[in-house]
């Protein structure tokens, strides 16, 4: 999870999970754990259903506003935004015409944060899809960059959760060795993320709360 630096007036809770497919955790428990959260947002990546595909109580349940941005790709990817209050505004996409038919990215602003659920290309080193890839890093580094900005000029607090599929540092993953020349913890890979933290502001949350030591892996 990543969020703009700058001061957080209140607590508000966060949440963000890979669903792996929403039709399929609706069977094993996602509603019941929705009714049960303490979260005022929710995250989801991978929902991978269309909305006719899915029952009013799974894809609009009580007491959340729900935000979905499907794939034109049928039944792959696929993010949402659940929230306790009404989204002022919801954007699909970041302004990319690669990508913003491609369930990769949705956002939600309120009165004071901006919300949003990202699950970027898995990759594959030496194959199209690791191309894929770069391009979309390329592409949302920019939009995460005016994003932090446009927040900034707002006085609004920016939080970015979702499926990154990149680890970081070698703390984020817990088989760094053997994964230095896979999709996911290749240098350039690892580079970005840098520049998202340094060049546009953001902050590992999890890194911050635990700064030493190895894991939990939440890349």
């Amino acid at each position: 999870m990543s969020v703009a630096a700058g001061k957080v007036c209140g607590v508000l809770t966060v949440s963000t999970v890979n669903v792996n497919g929403l039709r399929a955790a609706a069977k094993k428990g996602y509603v019941e754990w929705l009714a049960a959260a303490k979260a005022d947002v929710v995250c989801l990546q991978e929902v991978r259903a269309e909305r006719e595909q899915l029952p009013d109580h799974v894809v609009a349940p009580d007491g959340w506003y729900a935000a979905f941005a499907p794939a034109a790709d049928k039944g792959r990817a696929g993010v949402g935004v659940l929230s306790r209050a009404e989204p002022a505004s919801v954007r699909v996409g970041f302004g990319d015409p690669e990508f913003d038919t491609s369930g990769r990215y949705v956002e939600c602003e309120y009165d004071s944060l901006i919300a949003a659920s990202v699950y970027l290309p898995s990759g594959e080193v030496g194959t199209p899809r690791q191309a894929e890839k770069e391009r979309f890093m390329g592409a949302f580094l920019l939009h995460l960059t005016r994003l932090r900005e446009r927040a900034e000029a707002a006085g609004k607090e920016v939080v970015v959760v979702g499926d990154y599929n990149i680890a970081h540092t070698e703390a984020d993953l817990k088989n760094w060795k053997g994964n230095q020349t896979n999709s996911g913890f290749l240098p350039e890979e690892r580079e970005w993320f840098s520049r998202v933290l340094d060049g546009a502001g953001y902050v590992d949350v999890q890194r911050s709360l635990q700064p030493e030591g190895s894991g939990p892996y939440s890349w």
